[in-house]
């Protein structure tokens, strides 16, 4: 197994034991709503380090990114609305669907074309989004 599939499995299972019954009081106290701050609190701090470019900093400081990814999907995977699978499945197709250039064989001259390409594609799927919220009302 390569070395970083290990250890994002063993980061998945240490985020479920934080969680867990005899876990962290603290982590097992949170919400998707008391997590907010320290998303931008780590974002900020991410910024920081690329502005130094502080390599070793930068690392530190996406694994703290990472870190709340895999929160909020921890929480979420308790009340079965999703899991870190499903996070990491939605950006593979994500990144497939906003790639035709790469992944279906469109023609692309230069990068305005990928970046009106992409802003193109996200709001289709924003329309789409919006309709199947619609029929669900």
């Amino acid at each position: 197994m390569k070395r970083y599939l290990k250890e994002f499995e063993n980061l998945v299972s240490i985020m479920h034991r934080l969680r867990g019954k005899r876990g962290c009081m603290w982590d097992r106290e949170q919400t998707h709503e008391s997590l907010i701050k320290h998303l931008f609190l780590e974002s900020e701090e991410l910024k920081a380090a690329i502005s130094k470019k502080d390599t070793e900093n930068i690392q530190e400081e996406l694994g703290d990114i990472l870190l709340q990814v895999v929160f909020h999907a921890q929480m979420a995977s308790e009340t079965k609305a999703f899991d870190i699978a499903d996070v990491i499945k939605t950006l593979n197709q994500k990144l497939i669907r906003r790639h035709p250039h790469i992944f279906s064989g469109h023609k692309v001259k230069n990068k305005e074309d990928i970046v009106q390409m992409w802003q193109k594609i996200k709001r289709q799927e924003k329309a789409d989004k919006l309709k199947r919220d619609n029929k669900k009302r």
